[in-house]
């Protein structure tokens, strides 16, 4: 048997590892991203401001935030690596 023949049968034994925990860190660094950007158009600094004293765009931002990671969670953590 050649090398290659023999690589291809050994690679295709192996089990399907999924991409889930690192596609999921990097979904939520990008919904995290867009928060932080949403925060400071609107004129604050993310993680500062109270919740019970938050603006109704500080309000739309995390729930924007809260709507992409669950997508995130919905998606990401189900991704097969290539």
């Amino acid at each position: 048997m050649n090398f290659k023949l023999l690589s291809l049968l050994a690679l295709g034994s192996l089990p399907i590892a999924m991409a889930g925990p690192l596609a999921y860190a990097v979904c939520q660094t990008g919904c995290n991203m867009v928060a932080v950007t949403c925060y400071s158009v609107a004129g604050f600094t993310f993680g500062a401001v109270a919740a019970p004293a938050a603006p109704p765009l500080i309000l739309a931002c995390n729930a924007a935030q809260g709507a992409c990671m669950a997508t995130c969670a919905a998606t990401a953590l189900l991704a097969p690596i290539p």
